[in-house]
């Protein structure tokens, strides 16, 4: 595979060999940002994907891309001989093809970290979200990474867990609403929550990793109600804002209804913005990639793609 490295081959940064980390999820939104901050830190990126000619995108900053099926332990073996920190955005996200959260968020983690502990590697680092301990019991995919986290802190490797609030990625659907004329909200709009930039988010996860931190929980710089999130993404279309706040007892009965005639991908994700649309997400301030020019980009370029 081209720009692909041998195994255990290390890029000299200044003096030193630089230490070598595998991303798992590395196609992922986070995970492209993963792979690019580790780059830029001086190590040695190998990026564990699925489909390498799909995962293309990712070279040059990855020295290696591995194919490998997380969800098959043996498809793993070997591959983190010579790895010194192994760090797994892995999550079902939109995948559909039959597999549950247990499946990937807690199973196929649980296969890395396996493999992880037989190799011997210096830390493990995760990604969960913010409060997932507290609201497990109601979100499938919040109960798949919190029990992942529950067999990463029994594991006598050092770990790193790294709980954000919600990427910027995820203020997309806020962001096309206002597109199409109307914001439409479950409750009052009064929640709060720091959404946080992919890259933002990847640098203090190399921090945290190289510092030794065992838990961080983190958010963006700004801290926003998700009616100001609203009145942001008018803003950057140009847009008078116009919302529609529903009772919550319409989105619980739009759950039931997924959930009988749909998979987890697709009733999993709205279930766990439910539950956290329903409580104070605020966490720690970082960064300095705002909301706001976020959506004047998507604004920008849903002009250029018009024109």
């Amino acid at each position: 595979m081209a720009g692909e490295a041998k195994s255990g081959e290390a890029r000299q940064t200044g003096n030193a060999l630089a230490k070598t980390v595998l991303v798992a999820g590395a196609t992922g939104y986070l995970g492209r940002h993963l792979v690019a901050a580790f780059h830029k830190s001086g190590y040695r990126v190998i990026a564990l994907v699925r489909d390498g000619n799909r995962a293309a995108r990712l070279l040059p900053e990855a020295d290696q891309l591995i194919e490998a099926e997380a969800t098959e332990a043996e498809s793993l073996s070997g591959i983190m001989n010579n790895v010194d920190i192994v760090i797994s955005a892995l999550g079902i996200t939109r995948q559909k093809d039959g597999l549950t959260y247990h499946d990937v968020d807690y199973g196929a983690n649980c296969n890395l970290l396996a493999e992880a502990e037989r190799a011997g590697v210096s830390r493990f680092a995760y990604v969960h979200v913010f409060k997932g301990d507290q609201f497990a019991d109601e979100s499938a995919l919040a109960r798949a990474k919190q029990d992942f986290v529950d067999r990463l802190e029994e594991s006598a490797l050092p770990s790193t867990v790294i709980a954000p609030t919600g990427y910027f990625s995820d203020m997309g659907d806020v962001f096309n609403m206002a597109a199409r004329g109307r914001v439409f909200l479950f409750g009052d709009g009064q929640v709060r929550v720091n959404p946080i930039a992919g890259a933002d988010l990847a640098a203090a996860s190399v921090d945290a990793i190289e510092n030794g931190t065992a838990h961080v929980d983190i958010g963006g710089p700004d801290v926003f109600t998700f009616d100001d999130i609203g009145r942001l993404a008018f803003a950057a279309l140009g847009k008078p804002p116009r919302f529609l706040h529903l009772p919550q007892f319409i989105a619980d009965g739009l759950l039931f209804i997924l959930k009988r005639i749909t998979g987890p991908a697709t009733w999993g994700p709205f279930e766990f913005f439910l539950v956290v649309s329903r409580r104070d997400m605020a966490a720690p301030c970082y960064g300095t990639q705002t909301l706001q020019a976020h959506f004047e980009e998507l604004a920008q370029d849903r002009t250029n793609n018009r024109g």
